[in-house]
């Protein structure tokens, strides 16, 4: 698919759990149990090898801190069928950070899991994230569309990665395309596709061009969300289908708290009239 070609009505009303291949997921109340956990309108796609969600910000899919919804635990508890301790925790396949929302896919056994990540590490999987962005002072210039390409390295200590312009020890290659959808009186729109899967990686390019992501106090945003999170939405997720050969599934997910800001995102999009928020 060409980036630059792509229709801006599918951009705006992503079809919910569209899937480009007549493969049919197994019933998700069915499969939940009747138990209680994530709410069975997030669960975009489920079956016996992989579950796709809608993520909320402030949910962790691995190793989440003190307090904080452990995706994994909470899936496993959910899905099993029997009292036991499940013999395999759902393990996420890609990472969404924690403040990010949106389509984030988990294996359900390890074979499924060592395909995806096979999958993923070869390109084959498909990232594409809605953000809403500080909008920058008439001095910054950005063309509306354009691929970044930086070269990252992770900071562990603080949890945080810096994007660079050259290659350097410890620094792994990033690239994104993006497009500017619409534009605000305080904020730009913009849709982005992932090339790479680095840690924090839309976040650190972004800054690395003086663009901040709205509620990123760690990135450089001016002022935190009021409900947490911060304004980077995975909208959409495609990947291989672990146990049909051949099968592509592609998901899609609105935005899981839609408010005035996200109406106005979609606005430009719709009707090409100019946002204003």
């Amino acid at each position: 698919m060409d980036y630059k070609d792509r229709n801006m009505n599918e951009i705006a009303n992503p079809p919910q759990g569209a899937r480009l291949h007549p493969y049919t997921a197994e019933d998700p109340k069915a499969l939940l149990h009747g138990k209680p956990g994530i709410d069975g309108s997030r669960i975009l796609y489920l079956d016996k090898a992989c579950v796709v969600i809608n993520k909320m910000p402030g949910e962790a899919v691995q190793g989440g801190d003190k307090g904080m919804i452990d995706l994994p635990r909470l899936l496993g508890e959910q899905l099993q069928e029997s009292p036991k301790r499940p013999r395999f925790f759902p393990a996420a396949v890609h990472r969404l950070d924690v403040p990010v929302s949106g389509c984030c896919l988990f294996a359900r056994t390890p074979q499924a899991l060592r395909f995806l990540n096979a999958q993923f590490a070869q390109g084959k999987g498909e990232k594409h994230y809605w953000g809403i962005l500080e909008k920058p002072g008439p001095s910054l210039a950005v063309p509306e569309t354009g691929e970044l390409v930086h070269w990252i390295k992770t900071d562990g200590k603080r949890n945080k990665s810096i994007a660079y312009d050259e290659p350097g020890p410890d620094r792994k290659r990033g690239a994104l395309q993006y497009r500017i959808t619409g534009y605000g009186d305080h904020y730009l729109f913009m849709e982005i596709t992932l090339i790479t899967g680095r840690h924090h990686q839309i976040r650190a390019q972004l800054a690395r061009l003086g663009l901040h992501i709205k509620g990123d106090l760690k990135y450089g945003a001016r002022r935190s969300e009021k409900a947490g999170g911060i304004r980077l939405h995975a909208y959409s997720l495609g990947f291989p289908h672990p146990s049909e050969k051949g099968a592509m599934l592609r998901l899609t997910a609105l935005p899981p708290f839609q408010d005035r800001l996200w109406s106005c995102f979609l606005r430009p999009a719709l009707t090409g009239e100019g946002a204003s928020s």
